[in-house]
């Protein structure tokens, strides 16, 4: 029977749950790291053992680490993320330069075919590649040198690439996010680059199509279709179904479009999920009941799920990499939140039951289904 390893990243060090593939009860593992920041962490699909783990502190800065025994121990791995060249500069909201600088990683995404390959998305934003699994890490340069780079600004968690998706069907092509740039997409192994956000609309930057400054926070998309792509912005959820060329709106009758987090089902690519939170100045869910809304149609008509959720005076958030989903026939879908907890759905998304409750706050949640 098949397994299942949640990698949860927090505020104060990393847990992994892991349970048999009735998902009924879970074994805790952690704090690894503790009292650090773990930003990310995913394993390896080709070698599922090796983990890769985000630390990072104000005080000690970023350590990338590495397990190769399931997380039963870690081990450091090259930590010299270097910007390839001249420094570059960009611009801040007040229109004044500012150097490109090195703080984190924010996501790591192991290679789906090589063991050996995975790259870092960090703030400033850029996109790192290490070909010796961490050992070393080259800048794919392309992106940050892109024409529109200098124009690229922070938003309020900091100018960070967070998403990165590969391509299962085309090694070349690759998509990722920055905040708050907007969308890329190479086509090319990442020497060229594309802003994908023709469609997006934004009335907090002063021309509200322009080709960058949109705050994306997350993109998702399912492997069987990757020309379609399912995008939660600052206010609107969106969706591209010619790989990032054109977006439309999908929000529907949701009660609010602004939120973090979108993933898309296991086995059924029109089916997605999304959590919304009440406002940007207000993040917690609307009427403090904590409601994920499930779309059976790709988008614009949405189902609240609230079975197992609380639903009253529930004021935390779901950050923009603290949803997954599992590979099993019965697909299951987990969350963590801000006030520590980790929720699983084992019917996809129909009922939910707090696996754990209590650890810091939620950062970064990966499944892996595991022989």
């Amino acid at each position: 029977m098949s397994k299942v390893r949640l990698l949860v990243g927090t505020r104060k060090g990393a847990f992994l749950l892991t349970s048999d593939g009735k998902r009924e009860s879970w074994e805790v593992s952690g704090p690894h790291f503790a009292g650090w920041e773990i930003y990310h962490m995913k394993g390896s699909p080709v070698e599922p053992n090796r983990i890769y783990a985000s630390q990072t502190s104000g005080w000690f800065g970023q350590v990338v680490q590495r397990s190769d025994d399931g997380g039963a121990t870690w081990n450091p791995v090259g930590n010299k993320f270097a910007y390839d060249g001249v420094p570059g500069t960009h611009q801040w909201y007040d229109g004044t330069p500012h150097p490109w600088e090195f703080k984190r990683a924010w996501h790591l995404e192991p290679s789906l075919t090589d063991s050996e390959t995975v790259y870092a998305g960090v703030e400033d934003a850029a996109l790192f590649r290490s070909t010796d699994a961490g050992a070393n890490w080259e800048e794919l340069s392309g992106l940050r040198k892109h024409g529109s780079g200098p124009h690229w600004a922070p938003g309020a968690g900091g100018m960070c690439l967070h998403t990165i998706i590969l391509d299962p069907s085309d090694a070349q092509r690759m998509y990722i996010a920055i905040s708050s740039a907007g969308a890329f997409r190479t086509d090319d192994g990442g020497a060229t680059w594309k802003p994908i956000n023709q469609g997006l609309r934004s009335e907090h930057i002063p021309d509200p199509t322009a080709e960058v400054g949109h705050c994306v926070h997350h993109i998702a998309m399912h492997p069987s279709r990757p020309g379609t792509l399912f995008m939660q912005k600052h206010w609107d959820v969106m969706r591209s179904d010619n790989a990032g060329d054109l977006w439309t709106e999908v929000s529907g009758n949701l009660p609010t479009d602004f939120g973090f987090v979108i993933d898309v089902h296991a086995h059924e690519p029109e089916t997605i999920y999304v959590v919304p939170i009440k406002s940007d100045g207000e993040h917690f869910p609307p009427e403090g009941k904590l409601r994920v809304y499930r779309s059976r149609s790709g988008g614009n008509e949405w189902e609240p799920l609230t079975k197992g959720l609380p639903q009253e005076n529930c004021y935390v958030n779901v950050l923009r990499d603290a949803m997954s989903i599992d590979q099993l026939d019965n697909c299951g879908v987990y969350f963590g939140t801000t006030g520590g907890q980790v929720y699983a759905s084992r019917d996809g998304g129909d009922s939910w039951t707090a696996i754990v409750h209590d650890l810091p706050a939620v950062l970064s949640v990966e499944a892996q289904t595991l022989p």
